[in-house]
């Protein structure tokens, strides 16, 4: 299964592009680049997430910490 790409134009600081360089073979530096942003995307998306459930108004009833701290190590392991 193929999956597509697009070449995209963006800037990235010296010192990490020189890490990149020296760190990942060149054949390999694209699929770096996309598993990194995918683990930023999903956290940041997990914060979105957290934030709206805050803001949101409580149910009746509410789960206990536990079952929260359980329900994000699961989804965590799941990724």
């Amino acid at each position: 299964m193929s999956t597509k790409t697009r070449k995209l134009n963006f800037s990235i600081d010296e010192d990490l592009c020189r890490a990149l360089e020296e760190l990942v073979p060149s054949g390999q530096r694209s699929r770096v680049v996309n598993e990194a942003l995918r683990r930023e995307l999903d956290r940041i998306r997990r914060q979105r997430a957290v934030e709206e459930l805050k803001a949101a108004p409580r149910p009746p009833a509410s789960l206990t910490n536990d079952e929260i701290v359980s329900s994000l190590a699961r989804d965590r392991a799941s990724h």
